[in-house]
């Protein structure tokens, strides 16, 4: 992937990873386009990028996908960057009275959203890469957020097969595989104490440079590589 003079879709670019990929994006000399849910937080991401196009988005809404489409397809059709970011993380358990219209709602957002882009935006003919953002948690689970590592899984396995159906369009496909890190997802203050964002960003530009396609950085790192024993152990001592 060309890391300068790209036009950027980046879902969730307001806040966390998205918003870090915002900032190193433009400062790589790209132009980028960031929608979420709050029109006060995409606002704010202007005010510090004013280059930065947003667009209000809420993607868990089929035809507010569609709309988003439609628009950059009108708008900016020389668009050659997908990256799906956009996420939710509830920490729940099966148990709770609302365990099923949060889980309903996290799927929507972090499965059939990435989906349903990702199946409009190849029909661009601008379109070259497309990232997306899975987790180290899509290769062992935290029962805690089990909606949510088990939408990552299924987003990894997504992308591995996305990238091979792909390839006779000539469009790369990139996994960005975080670790936890210092971000409010799953709520503020619950990942206090893990790496800075702006850490894991110069990581993964780094692997970018030398041509990797799957961009890793500390925990998942090793979870990405370990074997079915080291995963157990794993799965045991985050899930005692």
């Amino acid at each position: 992937m060309k890391l300068a003079n790209n036009k950027i879709l980046i879902t969730g670019g307001a806040s966390g990873i998205g918003f870090g990929l915002t900032e190193r994006f433009i400062q790589e000399n790209n132009t980028v386009i960031i929608c979420g849910r709050r029109e006060d937080r995409l606002q704010e991401v202007k005010e510090k990028f004013p280059t930065v196009i947003t667009k209000v988005c809420d993607l868990s809404i089929e035809a507010e996908r569609i709309e988003l489409y439609n628009w950059i397809s009108q708008n900016h059709s020389d668009l050659n960057v997908l990256v799906n970011n956009a996420g939710l993380q509830n920490w729940m358990h099966v148990s709770d009275n609302d365990f099923y219209s949060k889980a309903s709602n996290e799927i929507e957002t972090n499965l059939m959203a990435p989906v349903h882009l990702t199946s409009l935006f190849v029909n661009l003919q601008s379109l070259e890469t497309i990232m997306n953002v899975t987790s180290g948690l899509a290769f062992v689970q935290l029962s805690k957020v089990p909606i949510y590592c088990a939408t990552k899984s299924f987003f990894h396995s997504f992308t591995l097969s996305l990238r091979h159906m792909l390839k006779f369009k000539n469009i790369e496909v990139i996994e960005i595989i975080p670790p936890a890190l210092n971000t409010d997802l799953g709520g503020i203050g619950l990942h206090d104490g893990q790496p800075a964002v702006s850490d894991f960003v110069n990581a993964i530009f780094e692997q970018l440079k030398s041509g990797k396609i799957e961009l890793t950085f500390g925990f998942s790192e090793i979870v990405s590589k370990a074997n079915p024993e080291a995963i157990a152990e794993t799965f045991n001592r985050m899930n005692p």
